[in-house]
């Protein structure tokens, strides 16, 4: 009878070519295998029909520039395993307060101007997540490094994710009808609160430089995040309406978890060694070209939330944030 034996075999490489020219013949993580130099740089064969002055894959779609892309790293160490991962894990927690909330019939109990607020409100803000997907995986079509190309798609997936978390609300809402999105569909179009986000999305869709893109979705989100959630969850819980809360929750969670990434990414533009000074200039640019604008947009909705409330306060509190988003910009290095 013979003896079963094991024996090891040792990897002729411990990583890919790329890894070990820059970290040296250890073995890599599972984030710089699916990220480093995974974007073609070369022999692309030909320019594309729609624009012949630019490569395929070009720095040059956007005036924010990094000597080398791949300084800039996702500090989640996202890639599409990771990712796919913890966002089956946070959906599964929505789709388990949708279902308490369901199970209870809390929207029924819900006071009426609660009511009003997702449905006006809440709701149709489905579109505005629809288009920032759109504006974001411009980005991650034309970003330059593939470090900064996939956060940028991974936070397009996002979005359509909160679009669809805004659309389960609606069927939550509306007893599981598409009635209520249908209405939120009509508040979009036609509400006077929300025409000024809509044409501020609307022109954002538009512009080619996706760096642009980029600052323009963020400046919303930075002040419409806090006022529709944390502002709404503390209005909330004052009056009981703990239902607020745990439709709050994702959003909350995923816009802190947005911060982690892009945060990282001013300040790597602003501290390249060698476009630094260009890309601070240019962020200041688009923060002050846009930021009146932006505002201005969620201010209109901070209105109705007074308007709609019997608390008053949302567009002091949005006076307060947006100052807080001109000091978070300052302290990355772009002073406005």
């Amino acid at each position: 009878m013979s003896n079963i034996r094991t024996h090891t075999i040792e990897p002729r490489r411990a990583a890919y070519a790329e890894l070990e020219r820059r970290f040296g013949e250890k073995a890599g993580s599972r984030y710089q295998e699916a990220v480093y130099r995974a974007q073609p740089e070369e022999n692309f064969h030909y320019r594309p029909m729609w624009d012949p002055s630019r490569e395929l894959y070009d720095p040059d779609y956007s005036v924010l520039k990094l000597t080398d892309p791949y300084l800039y790293t996702d500090p989640r160490q996202f890639y599409y395993a990771s990712f796919v991962a913890k966002r089956a894990e946070d959906y599964e927690n929505f789709a388990k307060n949708l279902k308490f909330i369901e199970e209870r019939n809390l929207v029924e109990r819900l006071a009426e101007h609660w009511k009003t607020v997702i449905q006006s409100l809440y709701l149709p803000m489905r579109h505005w997540e629809g288009a920032a997907q759109l504006i974001l995986i411009n980005g991650g079509r034309f970003a330059w490094g593939h470090s900064i190309s996939q956060v940028l798609s991974l936070s397009s997936f996002d979005r359509l994710g909160n679009a669809q978390a805004h659309s389960m609300i609606g069927l939550t809402v509306a007893g599981g009808t598409t009635e209520a999105l249908d209405v939120a569909k009509e508040h979009w179009m036609d509400s006077e609160a929300l025409q000024p986000l809509r044409k501020y999305t609307e022109e954002a869709l538009i512009e080619k430089d996706w760096g642009v893109g980029l600052i323009a979705v963020d400046l919303i989100d930075a002040q419409l995040f806090p006022l529709m959630h944390a502002y709404v969850e503390d209005m909330a819980l004052a009056e009981g309406a703990t239902v607020m809360s745990l439709l709050n929750e994702h959003f909350t969670t995923w816009y802190a978890d947005q911060q982690k990434w892009l945060n990282p990414l001013l300040k790597a533009w602003v501290n390249d060694e060698n476009h630094g000074e260009q890309n601070a200039q240019a962020l200041k640019d688009m923060v002050e070209t846009r930021l009146g604008q932006a505002t201005a947009a969620v201010q209109a909705i901070a209105e109705q939330f007074d308007a709609t409330l019997p608390q008053k306060g949302a567009v002091d509190f949005l006076t307060q944030n947006t100052e807080a988003l001109k000091k978070r910009y300052s302290d990355l290095g772009i002073p406005l």
